[in-house]
Formats: structure tokens, C-alpha cells, sequence
């Protein structure tokens, strides 16, 4: 092996040994602790660098092969077998860096058992499937033809599959049109979101094109790379041809597009002084007009190096353009801003260099290469060995040592990548503290709805505005960690509907000591965790010491643990409020743990409301149970934008006041609507 060739794979090894970690995070611990993507950004690199750019990078397959066998250019036959394992490999990095992207990777088949014809979507996923399949069929005869593969049964399957090769390459192409064309019409659905100089009406048209030149740039830069690591001879002649039919291909596609913007009249916006325009100025010199003009000179055309820059600058721009469609020039809200994490191109970067290992592996040891350039590699004199007392390396076989270096690379590279993971990655996602704040008393107004549905609740801050039909009265503002998704809670009628001053033991279930219908957050402090409410060191200091601890551990053969401890109420029988509702199964065995403030309240409120559409169906309709019962669609509005008025779901011109509206003091959303027939308090 060629010192060249291994300093490469040296390298791509390490960035395997990062990837391989990087790969046990993200499956153990979701997208979120090893990614830069959200709810609100749910596509990134991946999407944009693996598929988009992955996909127009692997088109040098399909192009080759109409060259060839389409158009009859025979002389052009050398490049097939390496420009299909490129395309082929390119695929299946598409593939792999879609499992990494979907939340739930195991339905990634799921288009073909639940199909969405009218989806574009849908076409480039089939399309993209059965071209992968297409690929490992046309590739297959070079495999076969390995001593491995001599038992008459593969001999057989050579046989057919070269009978079979120019209708693959027929499927392969119109299979690789369709999608290259079709990843451009997915954004034809955000017209508002693209910025101006990269969505047009024909961006599918533009996708096809780029694919066609970057694709025969691709084959070039291939072809220029295997000569330099494998040292067979350069066909510089052919990849002139190459390049020349790119130059035509690039000019075409530069034309059309500025073109395209002029006639829509944005070409002035790309020299606004704007980065937009800047964008959009540099990545059309990069990957079309100027490797179309060098390409255009014989000279530069015949040169390997002259093909290697406009290769470069090519591949760079339009892999810059994929990248400018899918993040930068997509405008996302404020607030939801995407930079991917170290991760993510960790990823990437692993999924690239164990594709460029298998493509190595290949040309090792198959019939990649026409005979005269494999006959070119292995003439090459063997490097010199020389003794060295110190160490056995030089002792050992090649095959032996590269194991032994390529597996020491992977491994300490893995080791760094795991002293570099973010905490969320190794540990899992941690809880973010999120403390309850009590509840606050605003001032508003029942209004009363025809038919006999249950009074409106509207929330008023200013007395000079409020209606004139309408009882005033006083609401509980329910929004504990202060997000503004609140409920107004009509505190005095729950009293009067639920039986009276007696029935505030249904709610207020436990009781602090000293205290009656202790609030909600003085036990559950946390919006979503279990809060312990038991204080250890307090029950140490009033029982007297270590010598208290028999009180609650009363077994000495047991280990000394809240499990294994009496129950709260066996000593504290007056903290449980008679008759109450929240929680009797859980309330026998009270250990000092209190669930979250939104869990508790939902199932008290939610399984109260549910026991009423049971018991009294007379009264309650089952939308008394479902949550608009408390929760309206105002809470899904602005919190600037909540003003003196906050209107039920059922308003249609609740979204238009409350725009028009002064800011509520505290900021707050609102609100809940019981405005279902029935609905209740």
C-alpha cells in the first residue's frame, strides 16, 4: 500500500471512530440531546447536506450512463463502473442519513404500505428506493465477477443481470430524473419562506439541471482523486470532454437562473448589499459561471489541474446552493434560529468517510478500473522496508499492521469524542427546573349565552371598558410557571355548584400542618417534576435525634429508606382532608412525594369533570370533560397582544380584539372557556 493511500484512510478511520459514538448517543438519546434541531426547526444538515446535496452529488451515475448508453459515446465506457459505485454508495449515505433524521427510523419503509400519491414527497422517496435498488443491480455484475462468486448458481445471476443491463440503466436514468427534478418541487409549497432569489415557479427545472453538470464535475473529481491515491493514469483527454459538456451544461443553468430572477423582477435584491444578494451572487460565480468560463478554455481543459479547481468550485457551489434552499435562505420566525451541533457534522462527516472506505475497499479488490489502469497500480514498486530493532511493526504483515493502526486511529478518536459529547448525550435528557408561582385573582365578567348554555368567562382590566351586560366577578388566574397558557377559574361558583364550603375538601385533598386548604403549589413546586415534601432533617430535630428514627422505621431488619418507613398519614392523620377526591388510592400510602403541578391539576380537574359527566349526565355533556372545557385557543396568541378582553374559543372576533387590545398587567395570555352546551362551572 502506497503511503498516500494510507495517511487517507488514516484519516477517514478517525472520523469513523467519532461517528460510531456520535451514532450510540443519538439512538440511546434521541435528536434533542445531540442536535441543534427542535420542534420548531425539525430539519437541518442532514437533511439539507446528506439528502439534498447527497442526492445531486450521486447524479454522476445516472449522467455517465446516458452518455454511454444512451447517447452511444462508447470512449466514455472507463468511467461507468466507477461513476455507478459512487452513485450507488452516494445512495445509500442518502439512505443511512435519513435513519439518523427520522424520529422513528424503523417506519422509514413506510411509504410503501401507506402511499400518498398526490405527495411529491412521496415520488422522491419511491423513486430514490427504487434507484438504490436499481444501483445494487447494476453494480452486482462486478461483485459476481470475483473468485468468491464462482459457484455455477452466481455465474448464473451474472449471466441474467448483464442481459438485463441496458433496461437497469434505462430505469436508473428516467428513475434518477424524476427525483433529481422533484427534491426542488417540495419547495414550491413556501413561496413565503424562501427568500426571492431561490424560490421560483421552475426551482425543479434548476434542480435537474445543476444535478446534470454537478454530476459530470463528480465523475471528473472521482476519476482526478483515484488516479492521485491508486496512481493509475489520468484520462485527461476523455475528462476534457467531461468538462467541456459541463461548461455548455453550467452556462445553461447560470443563463436560466439569472434569467429567472430578472424576469420576476428580483435581480435588483442581489445588489441590495443585503447577504441574501451577497449569498446568491457568490454561489452562482462559484458553481456555474466561472467553472463554465475556465471550462470553456482547451487548455485549462486538458490541464488535471485546471479540472480539479473547476471540480472543486463546482461541487462546493452546489452543494452551497442545497444548503442556501434548505437553511439559509429559509427564513424561519424570530427566535427559532438553527446552527447545527458538533455532532451533526460529526455524523455527516462518519457517514462520508465509511462510504469513501467501502468505495476503497472496492477498487482493492474488484474490477472497479478497466485492466490497463489496475495493471498501472499494481506495476508500482513496493515501498522499502527497513529493520528497526525498536519494534515489531515492520515484522508483522501489512494486513496485520493496518488492522492493528486503523483500529488504535478509531479508538482513540472514539475516546475524544466522548470526553466532547454534550452532558444531555451521555447522561440523557436532564429536567429543567420549573417552579410554581400561586395562583393570582383577576377581575372579570360572566356573560350570558342564549339557549341556555353556561355563562362566558371575559376577563376585563380596565372598569371603564367592560360590557354592560354581565355579573362582575372575581377569577382565579391558574398559569403556575408563568408561560401564559392559563385557565380562569371561577372559583366562587365551583363552590356554590360543588356543595358549599363543605366540598372544598374535594380539591384542597391535603393539608400542610397548622393549615386548611393549603394551595396547590406549596406542595407541587415543580410544573413537571415530583416534588419531596418531606423534610428529614426537620423530623430528626422534633423527634428527639437518632433515637426518633424508630417512630418511622419501625423494622430493624429492614433498610432505613422512605419504602421500607411508616406511612405519612399513619402519624399525620389530620393532614388528609375528609371526603376528598385527588388521589384516594394514592393518599393510603403517602410517602412524601408530590407530582408535578401540571399532572396534579389535570387529574384532579380532568378526572372530576369526567366522575360528573358519569354520574350526572342529566346536567354535564361530555364535552364537560374534554380539555377546551378549561383550556380556550386565546391561550395560543400572543402574550403582547392579550389586552382588556380575553374571549372564549367559540368568539370569532375574540383574535381581532385582543390585537387590538392594551397589554394586562403581568403579561399574561388568557384563558379558559366553558362554553360548551352544559359545560359546568
Amino acid at each position: 500500500m502506497n503511503r498516500r493511500l494510507r495517511i487517507v484512510k488514516s484519516v477517514l478511520w478517525g472520523f469513523v471512530g467519532v461517528w460510531v459514538v456520535v451514532t450510540v448517543a443519538r439512538f440511546l438519546r434521541g435528536l434533542g440531546p445531540t442536535t441543534g434541531l427542535s420542534d420548531a426547526v425539525p430539519w437541518g444538515l442532514w437533511i439539507a447536506l446528506d439528502v439534498m446535496a447527497g442526492v445531486a452529488l450521486a447524479a454522476g451515475g445516472f449522467v455517465v450512463v446516458a452518455t454511454v448508453y444512451l447517447f452511444g459515446l462508447e470512449r466514455y465506457r472507463p468511467f461507468v463502473r466507477p461513476a455507478i459505485l459512487t452513485a450507488f454508495l452516494g445512495y445509500v449515505a442518502v439512505a443511512v442519513g435519513l435513519l439518523y433524521d427520522l424520529g422513528l427510523p424503523w417506519h422509514i419503509w413506510y411509504p410503501i404500505l401507506y402511499p400518498q400519491y398526490q405527495s411529491v414527497l412521496f415520488e422522491v422517496a419511491m423513486c430514490v428506493m427504487l434507484y438504490l435498488a436499481v444501483l445494487a443491480l447494476e453494480f452486482a455484475p462486478v461483485a459476481l465477477e470475483h473468485p468468491w462468486f464462482g459457484h455455477p448458481i452466481f455465474r448464473g445471476a451474472l449471466t441474467v443481470l448483464k442481459k438485463a443491463t441496458l433496461v437497469l440503466l434505462i430505469a436508473g436514468v428516467i428513475l434518477s430524473t424524476l427525483h433529481q427534478s422533484s427534491l426542488g418541487s417540495l419547495f414550491l409549497i413556501a413561496p413565503y419562506r424562501l427568500d426571492p432569489l431561490w424560490y421560483t415557479p421552475i426551482i425543479y427545472v434548476l434542480f435537474f439541471i445543476s444535478a446534470v453538470g454537478l454530476g459530470l464535475m463528480t465523475v471528473t473529481m472521482e476519476s482526478l482523486l483515484s488516479g492521485w491515491l491508486f496512481g493509475h493514469k489520468i484520462r485527461t483527454s476523455l475528462l476534457s470532454g467531461l468538462g467541456l459538456a459541463a461548461s455548455v451544461v453550467l452556462g445553461f443553468y447560470a443563463a436560466i437562473r439569472l434569467g429567472d430572477v430578472a424576469v420576476r423582477g428580483v435581480l435588483g435584491h442581489a445588489f441590495d448589499g443585503s447577504w441574501q444578494g451577497w449569498l446568491f451572487l457568490f454561489e452562482t460565480l462559484v458553481c456555474a459561471i466561472l467553472p463554465a468560463v475556465l471550462l470553456a478554455v482547451r487548455r485549462i481543459r486538458l490541464s488535471a489541474a485546471g479540472l480539479g479547481v473547476c471540480s472543486a468550485m463546482t461541487i462546493f457551489g452546489m452543494v452551497l446552493n442545497r444548503l442556501s434552499v434548505c437553511i439559509l435562505a429559509f427564513e424561519r420566525p424570530e427566535g427559532m434560529t438553527y446552527f447545527p451541533a458538533w455532532t451533526e457534522f460529526a455524523i455527516t462527516l462518519g457517514i462520508m468517510s465509511a462510504m469513501a472506505l467501502v468505495f476503497v475497499f472496492f477498487v482493492e479488490n474488484l474490477k472497479v478500473y478497466p485492466r490497463e489502469d489496475r495493471e498501472s497500480i499494481s506495476a508500482r514498486p513496493a515501498e522499502r522496508l527497513s529493520y528497526d530493532p525498536a519494534t515489531l511493526h515492520r515484522l508483522t504483515p501489512e494486513s496485520i499492521a493496518a488492522t492493528r493502526r486503523y483500529s488504535l486511529i478509531a479508538v482513540t478518536t472514539a475516546a475524544f469524542a466522548v470526553a466532547f459529547l454534550p452532558k444531555e448525550a451521555v447522561f440523557g435528557p436532564q429536567p429543567v427546573p420549573a417552579p410554581v408561582f400561586g395562583i393570582r385573582t383577576v377581575e372579570g365578567f360572566l356573560l350570558k349565552q342564549p339557549g341556555g348554555r353556561q355563562p362566558r368567562i371575559m376577563l376585563a382590566s380596565h372598569m371603564e371598558d367592560a360590557p354592560n351586560k354581565g355579573r362582575r366577578v372575581s377569577l382565579m388566574m391558574i398559569d403556575g410557571n408563568r408561560n401564559g397558557r392559563l385557565v380562569l377559574f371561577t372559583h366562587k361558583r365551583h363552590i356554590e355548584e360543588c356543595g358549599g364550603e363543605d366540598s372544598c375538601a374535594k380539591c384542597h385533598h391535603q393539608n400542610m400542618p397548622f393549615d386548611e386548604n393549603t394551595s396547590c403549589y406549596e406542595c407541587h413546586r415543580d410544573m413537571y417534576e415530583p416534588t419531596d415534601i418531606f423534610d428529614h432533617a426537620f423530623h430528626v430535630t422534633h423527634l428527639g435525634g437518632n433515637d426518633g428514627c424508630k417512630e418511622c422505621h419501625v423494622s430493624f431488619s429492614q433498610p432505613k429508606m422512605r419504602q421500607t418507613a411508616k406511612a405519612c398519614l399513619e402519624c399525620h392523620k389530620e393532614m388528609l382532608a375528609a371526603e376528598t377526591f385527588a388521589g384516594e388510592e394514592q393518599e393510603k400510602t403517602m410517602t412524601g412525594i408530590a407530582p408535578g403541578y401540571m399532572k396534579a391539576l389535570h387529574r384532579l380537574c380532568i378526572g372530576c369533570h369526567r366522575r360528573e359527566v358519569k354520574e350526572n349526565p342529566q346536567r354535564r355533556s361530555p364535552a364537560f370533560a374534554r380539555c377546551d372545557a378549561c383550556h380556550g385557543n386565546a391561550g395560543d396568541l400572543d402574550l403582547r397582544r392579550l389586552g382588556p378582553y380575553a374571549h372564549s374559543a367559540d368568539s370569532r372576533d375574540g383574535a381581532s380584539r385582543l390585537a387590538q387590545a392594551a397589554p394586562l398587567s403581568g403579561g399574561n395570555r388568557s384563558f379558559g372557556d366553558h362554553t360548551s352546551e352544559q359545560s359546568g362551572p
